[in-house]
């Protein structure tokens, strides 16, 4: 067998072999008293002597008869012709290297910039192969159990949500940190139905789908907690009911309050989003959700009788948050109101401490609408807390525009000045530039007045109202560093995306006919989702072409605390959405959206070290996915490929589909299945 061939080899190891006998550099003159000795001795065989090693170099025409050593016949002898066929190999052997550094050397400086791209794109993608590869290696030596399914959890586990289950009081504060780790399947209850279609889903939901007793239905003292009648198996909500007491008659309040006609012109004076905090069962943000109003419910993890689990049931935005000890997961001057009725937030304490959460979350010129009976006090307690409010409001610089029964309307400055303009020593003080973060993330609640800094400061009377905020002009854009076109291209692709995805959204993707649904087959219908998670939303622009296209949904656009934060934008834009780190559980209910969306997601969460894994991600999307809810992934196709064995575990059904406008990319559509359970 013939030995292989080394390429590359430097001057200080190009030496010949001289097998056992050692090795040894000799001169000119050594050679010729070695060559006139064996002319002596005479002939000897091969088997005697070595293979002389010394440096290679060209051999001259003046010595080339003695160095190759010619007898008097003029013919070389069998030890000369070996140690010529080894002088030619290893010259052909450097002609070959210096002949391939050229070519090389020139095809590397030829390469324009996107070949440079191609090739660098290319190595990812064999890198990433590589690895895939290893896992597959590494989950085969681990034995069937590494991919076998995941059982279902216990009943007790139906209602379960990470970070907010592990209190020990009554009290649920959120402790991400002392989660415990979920290995199992939420199943959902026993007579769990499959929500109606909005808009009927609005007002009639079923009752097993939630956690709640007749008895806490009947004990609700909020406004809008009474606007609802339970029977054996629907709660149905008199959202709008024209009786008197109604919710149509207090929004028509609060709208002549402020100085409007009715609650329809809300959008004209600048008004789109709205907090709503400790909603009851969100019919404040239902009955407004027709004048084209988004409100968003938040309130605290209830272990029962959720006020967000019943408002996200309806299919109305809605999250678990509070004001005990952090900043809401929103950025400053994101709401142009905030709503309050009869909720059970001490507004008084800590200084008006919650009171400056709400001013960092409201717009300049932005309305903090609150309902109490602390507004219309009659005793000597109550009109402490009233006197220690209202004059919390006036240090923030809000004006009281109008009280009304329990009812009382403030509205934030719209000029910076005035902060500066107060008396010296005024509590609270205005926040400094490092204190004032515009995207906090559960942070600690700050006794300062934040948003100041910000290049988004501009009052609600001066923004583009509702349509035309979702595109926003260029001063509105200016701060977030974009300009309209980035918009407009964003809004192409993405309205382009969702002709492919509704069509895609057919249990013929699952069957083994080969072919996809096309333009000839019904198109589901423009209602057949309502509650729509993004997990990585970028611009928003998912949103904005479901909106475009008018399906009948609203979007939670989740930005992720690893990449580059547009939640600002997204919420300038008219949108709701939340700040969040995928290794945690998202603040939510299980069973409450009808499609998770995951553009990038997958490439975004394996760019950086993290502290979970893929698979950790794929169960919380299947804890808050509804019953025969759909799952669209879109990225990469190393990354695809990995994702789907993982998919199969959490029993759902899943296809890989090509996009025929970028090969570097595929879909992975999936839908979990409805697995009722059997009485006992």
């Amino acid at each position: 067998m013939s030995r292989p061939l080394h390429r590359g080899v430097s001057g200080e190891q190009r030496r010949f072999s001289i097998g056992s006998h050692g090795s040894c550099d000799s001169d000119d003159s050594q050679m010729k008293d070695k060559t006139v000795k064996e002319d002596d001795y005479g002939s000897r065989s091969l088997s005697d002597n070595g293979y002389i090693t010394q440096p290679f170099r060209l051999l001259s025409s003046d010595n080339v008869s003695l160095k190759l050593g010619v007898n008097e016949n003029g013919f070389a002898s069998p030890r000369s012709r070996h140690k010529l066929a080894l002088a030619l190999l290893k010259t052909s052997l450097v002609l070959i290297v210096i002949i391939a550094l050229i070519v090389s050397f020139w095809w590397t400086i030829s390469i324009t910039s996107s070949s440079r791209g191609h090739i660098y794109h290319t190595y990812r993608r064999l890198q990433e192969q590589l690895v895939l590869d290893l896992t597959a290696i590494s989950d085969l030596s681990q034995g069937p159990s590494k991919m076998a399914e995941l059982d279902f959890c216990s009943e007790e586990f139906e209602n379960f949500v990470p970070c907010y289950n592990v209190s020990e009081s009554h009290v649920y504060d959120r402790h991400c940190e002392r989660s415990l780790k979920q290995d199992c399947l939420i199943s959902p209850p026993q007579r769990y139905k499959i929500p109606l279609r909005w808009p009927t889903g609005r007002d009639v939901i079923w009752a097993a789908n939630v956690k709640i007793s007749a008895q806490e239905v009947l004990s609700s003292g909020s406004l809008t907690k009474r606007m609802m009648m339970l029977d054996d198996e629907q709660i149905s909500f008199r959202s709008d009911s024209m009786t008197s007491d109604s919710i149509e008659d207090y929004s028509h309040q609060v709208a002549e309050m402020i100085g409007l006609r009715s609650s329809s012109n809300f959008v004209q004076s600048g008004v789109r989003n709205i907090l709503d905090i400790e909603c009851g069962f969100g019919t404040f943000g239902a009955h407004l959700f027709k004048n084209q109003l988004l409100t968003m419910c938040v309130a605290p993890y209830e272990a029962s009788g959720s006020q967000v689990q019943l408002t996200l049931e309806r299919g109305l935005p809605a999250m678990i948050a509070s004001f005990s000890t952090y900043q809401l997961p929103f950025p400053s001057l994101s709401y142009d109101m905030v709503h309050c009725a009869r909720c059970a937030i001490d507004w008084d304490l800590k200084d008006g401490l919650y009171l400056v959460e709400v001013d960092r979350v409201l717009r300049p010129s932005g309305y903090f609408v609150w309902t109490s009976p602390i507004t219309n006090a009659r005793n000597k307690a109550n009109q402490k807390k009233w006197n220690l409010i209202h004059s919390s409001a006036e240090n923030l610089c809000w004006e009281l525009l109008s009280q009304q029964d329990e009812t009382v309307v403030w509205k934030k400055t719209a000029k910076r000045s005035c902060y500066f303009s107060r008396k010296s020593g005024t509590i609270p003080a205005v926040c400094s530039k490092g204190q004032d973060i515009e995207s906090p993330y559960y942070r600690p609640l700050q006794t300062c007045i934040a948003g100041t800094h910000s290049r988004r400061w501009l009052p609600i009377e001066e923004r583009s109202t509702w349509p035309s905020r979702a595109k926003l002009n260029e001063k509105e854009l200016r701060p977030h560093g974009l300009h309209a076109g980035d918009l407009v291209d964003d809004s192409a692709v993405w309205k382009s995306a969702i002709r492919d995805y509704w069509s895609l959204l057919s249990p013929i993707i699952f069957s083994d006919h080969p072919k996809r649904p096309g333009d000839e087959d019904p198109s589901p219908p423009f209602n057949m989702l309502r509650n729509v998670l993004d997990m990585n939303a970028r611009f928003g622009g998912f949103n904005a072409a479901l909106v475009d296209t008018g399906k009948s949904v609203w979007v939670m656009n989740a930005v992720s605390t690893s990449g580059s934060n547009y939640l600002p934008l997204i919420l300038d834009r008219g949108f709701v959405g939340v700040l969040h780190d995928w290794c945690e559980a998202f603040p939510t209910y299980p069973r409450t959206y009808d499609l998770v969306h995951a553009d990038g997601l997958l490439t975004l969460e394996n760019s950086r070290q993290r502290r979970c894994t893929t698979f950790d991600i794929l169960i919380e999307i299947d804890r808050v996915l509804r019953p025969e809810g759909w799952v669209i992934f879109r990225d990469t196709v190393s990354l695809i490929e990995s994702t789907r064995p993982l998919i199969a575990r959490l029993r759902w059904e899943s296809r890989v589909i090509d996009l025929d406008t970028n090969n570097d990319e595929k879909l992975l559509v999936c839908q979990k299945p409805f697995f009722k359970k059997h009485a006992k």
